[in-house]
């Protein structure tokens, strides 16, 4: 990780950890950086984790050292809404994870989209935002952005280099998600932000579908890389979290946005979060094999009418999705043939291994009836109703007999 002269004194205790000089063989990628970054057992008696510390106060041993810390850009050390040494380490591993200058913790995926957006604008920018983002970041920029005068414009997530005829004088911020949430666009990162760059505005990624193990925003040109860490980092349902990281370009911007909005996430959620970090890899590959598993199966169901999945060869984002991606988490969508409500209410009636439910990124199987997207460039036209499904840690057999078992009914009620 590179350091910043604005990080804080305690990242002294979270020492950055080169990885880099293990052989080209290491594979699968993650494994071993995961299981050591943001660790420093040295600092805490031998502790194999960072505790939990919890603070407000932090007191200096001298008027000289409480002057020192008086820093224009290092408060950090002076107050415990800086962040502990819990949230230090977590923030260094996941900037070295994400291959970032720097991260900060946010209480909630949502905070840490709005507020890495409200990092980089100002009253009279221009905002280009992927027509297929996260719901409640559009509403964000419907409600709030436009209230300040920061013009928003929703663009094809298809649009690739063509997103150049898009681009203003005042165009601050080209706001990316790939794949897109609930319809699974895959978007071309790197040639949106080469025409981004050209007219000096900054790309910011939510990058929560895959992870940093699964997709490298900063080597495709992403300026903040932002996830919901209540997701697959936490990994367990119990926690909610946010994280962005940004390049040395948009590093002060982001932690001064941060720092004036004041916010901070407790250090027990932050714990939560190191504890999942550690086994991410090993959960995200099972994620991946049973969530291909299941939608390939689904597919061929005569219930379904498409399935969403960009790691299937079928699927339109298919190319892109293996050019740049690592690999697939267990999130995907489903479009089933037309139902009543009847029988989609015996569907899920029926269904034993999956939750109904909002967030997904656990270890358990979720199956979700979304309302048809938002759009503002064109209208979605989908056969029938639309389930965003995730695939858990449950065996993929188990997971496939329930649920089509539960279509099978759904498909009967209706007398088919």
């Amino acid at each position: 990780m590179n350091a910043l002269p604005a990080m804080t004194e305690m990242n002294a205790l979270i020492p950055p950890r080169s990885l880099t000089a293990l052989p080209a063989s290491h594979a699968p990628w993650g494994d071993t950086m995961l299981a050591h970054t943001g660790r420093a057992t040295d600092a805490f008696g031998g502790l194999v984790n960072t505790p939990v510390c919890r603070g407000s106060t932090i007191l200096s041993n001298s008027l000289e050292e409480w002057e020192s810390r008086k820093q224009p850009n290092n408060p950090m050390a002076s107050y415990g809404r800086f962040g502990t040494a819990t949230t230090k380490a977590f923030e260094s591993a996941i900037a070295e994870l994400e291959g970032g200058a720097a991260s900060i913790v946010f209480p909630s995926g949502l905070a840490a989209c709005t507020h890495a957006i409200m990092a980089v604008v100002r009253h009279g920018d221009h905002v280009l935002i992927s027509d297929s983002v996260y719901g409640p970041t559009r509403q964000f920029a419907n409600r709030v952005l436009a209230a300040m005068n920061i013009e928003v414009e929703y663009y094809d997530p298809l649009v690739g280099g063509a997103i150049r005829e898009r681009i203003r004088p005042n165009t601050r911020a080209v706001y990316v998600e790939s794949p897109g949430s609930l319809t699974f666009e895959v978007q071309d990162i790197a040639a949106i932000a080469q025409e981004a760059h050209r007219g000096d505005a900054y790309v910011i990624m939510d990058n929560t579908w895959a992870s940093p193990l699964y997709f490298n925003p900063f080597a495709h040109g992403v300026d903040i890389s932002v996830q919901a860490a209540t997701k697959y980092i936490v990994g367990h349902s119990d926690a909610l979290l946010g994280v962005a990281t940004a390049n040395p370009r948009a590093w002060p911007l982001l932690q001064a946005g941060a720092q004036n909005f004041g916010q901070i996430a407790g250090p027990d959620d932050i714990y939560l979060a190191l504890r999942g970090l550690r086994t991410l890899a090993v959960r995200l590959r099972r994620h991946q094999e049973t969530g291909v598993f299941l939608a390939d199966a689904l597919s061929s169901h005569r219930a379904v009418a498409r399935v969403l999945h960009p790691a299937l060869p079928g699927d339109p984002g298919h190319a892109i999705w293996a050019r740049d991606f690592r690999g697939a988490s267990g999130l995907f969508g489903l479009v089933l043939k037309p139902m009543s409500a009847q029988a989609m209410s015996v569907l899920f009636a029926r269904l034993q291994l999956f939750g109904i439910g909002l967030s997904w990124g656990g270890y358990e199987s979720l199956a979700l009836p979304v309302d048809t997207p938002s759009r503002t460039i064109r209208p979605l036209h989908l056969e029938g109703p639309l389930l965003r499904i995730h695939a858990g840690l449950e065996c993929a057999q188990d997971l496939w007999a329930d649920f089509s078992s539960g279509l099978d009914a759904a498909w009967a009620c209706d007398g088919h």
